[in-house]
């Protein structure tokens, strides 16, 4: 038998014996990502980022309780309230003892709205956020329809249905703002209520004595409740 050729062995070997090498890098394979920069968003992407971002803190905002509700505020106005009704009660006319509890009315709104905006700037929230305003929004119709309904009464000469009535759409208005807020606002809204119920029915020498446990004493009980619980 003949022996092969060296030039034939050499050729066997070049090739069944070798395997060509794959490229080592993968830029072989992509050439066109080499030298690719990160693009930069468009301005379109960018304003949907921000109106998304916008979307969940308003949300956010609304999901909140509103807790700037005053708790030594509301001390201060129960106290302003015992004072009225013993002032009241020294009255020797229905309209002395109405323009008595008119004032009070004027200087709770003052104390209770500087304590409000006191309180909601050391927790730094806004007073008109959305649980602010949804908690105004809640308030603020029983107390005008309050008034409204102050001045029919005083025009028909029924005093003594004043008191059960303030203190009704008064809790009526709390109950309705205090949805909004911490827990034990609404409660607070709920005694207001039931002590307007029985002002409404009562004899009217109970009428001011009613105002003074209302305003006063609820107001003073659950205020340094608020307080000690919510800061303030």
């Amino acid at each position: 038998m003949k022996a092969p050729a060296i030039g034939e062995l050499q050729l066997y070997l070049t090739k069944y014996l070798t395997t060509p090498l794959a490229p080592a890098t993968l830029t072989a394979m992509f050439p066109d990502r080499r030298h690719r920069l990160p693009s930069r968003p468009s301005p379109a992407a960018a304003r949907h980022a921000l109106e998304n971002l916008r979307f969940i803190r308003e949300t956010m905002e609304r999901s909140r309780s509103f807790t700037a509700v005053p708790g030594w505020g509301g001390v201060a106005m129960g106290v302003t309230a015992l004072a009225a009704a013993m002032v009241a009660a020294r009255q020797s006319t229905p309209q002395a003892w109405l323009g008595t509890w008119v004032v009070e009315a004027l200087l709770a709104l003052l104390v209770g709205g500087w304590a409000m905006g006191q309180k909601a700037r050391a927790a730094r929230v806004s007073v008109f956020s959305g649980p602010g305003q949804k908690f105004a929004l809640g308030l603020t119709p029983p107390v005008l329809a309050g008034a409204l309904l102050t001045v029919a009464l005083y025009r028909a000469g029924l005093f003594r249905y004043m008191p059960g009535t303030w203190m009704l759409l008064y809790g009526a208005g709390v109950m309705t703002g205090g949805a909004f807020s911490v827990p034990v606002v609404p409660a607070m809204g709920l005694c207001f209520m039931f002590g307007g119920a029985l002002g409404l029915f009562a004899p009217a020498g109970w009428g001011n004595w009613l105002l003074a446990a209302t305003f006063g004493g609820l107001q003073i009980a659950f205020g340094i409740l608020i307080a000690r619980r919510y800061g303030g």
